[in-house]
């Protein structure tokens, strides 16, 4: 048990984390009272929630074309019907695993299958994920500045900053890893262009899903809060950003958005709840995927 738990104890931790800030939020809730919980989640129409769904399988759609675009110009001849399948599958695999690199390995691990060479297709995923970061980082702004107009203390503003400074040292580090993109400006652009396109739709779903509870809040606002907790989340302290993602989005929205701790805590679990169901496509693709992997394999024997 000891072996165990020294061999997992990053998994452990995390879980750990994740569960203290679930119980942390429902605290919260349970303060605002529960009653008022179930009513602003009562509240929320269905039409505004079905159009934030769309709206996020549009991200999504962005999301498989940056990975896409990096992937043919470094001569990988993946359709794209395939890299969407792939990366709705890396989705599904990082909303049901304990980390958000699980996504990633599915990736790898199905490119790998089809027959594409592992260091390009490696290289391929560490530069999706950066151009990612980056784009969130250009919209960092959005947050910061509404952020810092609370007044907030000393302790919160170091806080940020070596967020801000994490971001700025993995850019760094992960450089040479664009090295294969460099000479092809045009790509790294359109991949960015990607980037935003997916970052547009994923502050469009929370958008919807305040103006389906009445609430009227900047769309750019909603962007910055976003992209604020977005940067939480990195921080290795929970099993892809569960419970750290709610409790954030929850503080934002009440501190920044004006919104009630109850409807915060709904809008929060309806995000969460939004990714899920966007990433179940992963699960019917999964089945193709391996096919395709079978029959690959049947070619080279």
């Amino acid at each position: 048990m000891i072996d165990w738990l020294r061999k997992n104890r990053q998994a452990v931790a995390r879980g750990f984390g994740s569960l203290l800030a679930l119980a942390l939020l429902l605290v919260l809730v349970q303060e605002s009272g529960d009653g008022e919980f179930f009513s602003a989640l009562r509240r929320v129409s269905s039409g505004y929630f079905l159009a934030a769904v769309g709206a996020l399988l549009i991200s999504r759609m962005f999301s498989a074309s940056r990975w896409h675009l990096l992937l043919r110009s470094a001569g990988v001849k993946l359709s794209f019907f395939r890299s969407i399948m792939l990366t709705f599958t890396g989705n599904f695999s990082s909303n049901f695993m304990p980390t958000t690199i699980g996504g990633d390995v599915v990736r790898l691990a199905g490119a790998m299958q089809l027959g594409y060479d592992r260091a390009i297709c490696l290289a391929s995923l560490v530069a999706d994920r950066l151009i990612g970061m980056a784009g969130m980082t250009l919209a960092l702004p959005l947050g910061l500045g509404p952020f810092f107009s609370l007044g907030v203390g000393v302790t919160q503003s170091l806080a940020v900053s070596a967020l801000f400074q994490k971001g700025v040292d993995f850019a760094k580090r992960s450089f040479e890893s664009l090295s294969i993109w460099l000479k092809k400006p045009t790509t790294l652009i359109s991949s960015l262009l990607a980037t935003f396109g997916n970052q547009v739709f994923i502050y469009l779903s929370i958008y919807l899903l305040l103006l389906g509870i009445d609430h009227q809040v900047s769309y750019w606002l909603v962007a910055g809060m976003y992209t604020l907790a977005y940067f939480v989340t990195l921080i290795p302290i929970s099993m892809n950003g569960l419970g750290v993602q709610e409790l954030s989005m929850t503080f934002l929205l009440v501190q920044l958005g004006g919104l009630s701790s109850s409807e915060s805590a709904t809008i929060a679990l309806l995000t969460r709840l939004l990714f899920i169901i966007t990433s179940l496509p992963g699960a019917f693709f999964l089945p193709s995927i391996l096919a395709a992997m079978n029959e690959k394999k049947s070619e080279s024997v």
